[in-house]
């Protein structure tokens, strides 16, 4: 039977995965960006692939430096998208599945928080921040949609 160590090391790596997909496809949909009012959407993809690339720095950190584990060189699926709403609407249902996969990182730190005495702040100040970033592009994007 695994280690919650070694089961958060699975389900971090799976995050990571999920960020290098997430920053790259945010690159790739800013380049397709065309119309009214394209310089500020542009910008803000970009912006929040920077966020997406710290986030990967974030999972690393705990992976490598906290968990002891190997941090993954893995890419979740991207999805393409072609119009501005479409590139916005995948985004924005890409980034609340992530809040909802990491929500589970979260709760399972939390429900290990005995077995990780020197571990447990680290991971749970880190995994919420991330949450709380994606919560915010999520709204963000909700706004640039207009719903």
């Amino acid at each position: 039977m695994a280690t919650i160590k070694e089961e958060l090391v699975k389900m971090l790596n799976q995050a990571l995965e999920l960020e290098h997909a997430a920053r790259i496809q945010y690159l790739a949909h800013a380049e397709l960006i065309q119309g009214l009012c394209s310089e500020k959407i542009i910008e803000r993809l970009k912006e929040i692939a920077s966020d997406e690339e710290k986030h990967e720095g974030k999972f690393r950190n705990l992976i490598g430096n906290y968990l002891m584990g190997e941090p993954t060189m893995g890419i979740a699926e991207t999805h393409k998208a072609k119009e501005t709403a479409q590139i916005l609407e995948v985004n924005r249902k890409n980034e609340k599945e992530a809040i909802d996969f990491y929500k589970k990182i979260y709760n399972k730190v939390v429900e290990n928080k005995q077995s990780l005495q020197y571990e447990f702040e680290t991971l749970e100040h880190e995994i919420r921040h991330v949450i709380l970033d994606e919560q915010e592009h999520v709204s963000e994007l909700t706004i640039l949609l207009a719903r």
